[in-house]
């Protein structure tokens, strides 16, 4: 199955003086990320959804893609929008949380975040030998759809490539480094079934944000996609009052 026509860019020019940049996970495409996108467009954002680097084709692109290259397609995405309106705010899912929380650090001007399931911490004892098995393996298994809703299914690589693992970890790395520059304010969801990210990942980025205004939202009702699941619109309806508060307190 060809991924590309998943895999799309997409933008709206809004009525309201806010913008989103949307951001999906690692492996998948825009499609899992384009109900979220589509919503708060609905509302009148100004909204941008850039494709990353390395998905969207075939694995092995992946594997050849650097961190930084994710992070240039948002950071693209984020300047398009401050074209319209400087109330920008970063949606991301699972990796997409893990680049709106470094974009945050790169642009302080940001208002905010809301993070999905988002990839920071793994209790998994083999990530720590990924840097070491990626010489003896290209690839792991899939980690896509794990989704309750039986009717929707998340278009993503049907493998795994280590090389794009351990970029994931670089980036991780990279965002703990700079910790101390994200200061903006955070909403974070986190699935309490999530076959993917442990719930540890939500706890430990809540506990130890430096924002002022940070909050954590438990969803009952889905797994790791949330935005395809039972509690896409809780995630899209709770980031709008969380943005638009944000915004009258300031």
């Amino acid at each position: 199955m060809s991924l590309l026509k998943h895999h799309r860019e997409f933008s709206h020019i809004g009525t309201e003086d806010i913008g989103v940049v949307v951001i999906h996970g690692f492996t998948s495409t825009t499609s899992s990320m384009l109900y979220v996108a589509e919503k708060f467009a609905e509302k009148g954002y100004h909204v941008e959804m850039p494709p990353l680097s390395g998905h969207g084709t075939e694995w092995v692109d992946l594997e050849k893609t650097p961190w930084m290259s994710w992070i240039e397609d948002v950071e693209k995405a984020i300047d398009t929008c401050y074209k319209r309106t400087k109330n920008v705010y970063l949606v991301g899912l699972s990796m997409g949380g893990t680049i709106a929380m470094k974009c945050l650090e790169r642009y302080p001007k940001v208002k905010g975040a809301s993070l999905i399931n988002h990839a920071f911490v793994f209790t998994n004892p083999m990530m720590k030998w990924v840097p070491i098995l990626k010489g003896f393996k290209r690839t792991t298994k899939a980690i896509a759809s794990d989704i309750k809703d039986p009717s929707m299914k998340e278009i993503a690589y049907d493998k795994t490539p280590l090389e794009g693992i351990d970029q994931m970890l670089k980036l991780i790395k990279s965002v703990r480094m700079d910790w101390h520059k994200l200061t903006q304010p955070v909403i974070i969801f986190k699935s309490k079934d999530d076959h993917v990210i442990p719930i540890v990942s939500a706890e430990w980025t809540y506990n130890n944000l430096n924002s002022m205004t940070k909050k954590l939202v438990w969803l009952d009702n889905s797994y790791h996609v949330a935005t395809l699941d039972y509690d896409k619109d809780i995630i899209i309806e709770s980031s709008d009052e969380f943005f638009k508060m944000n915004l009258e307190n300031e």
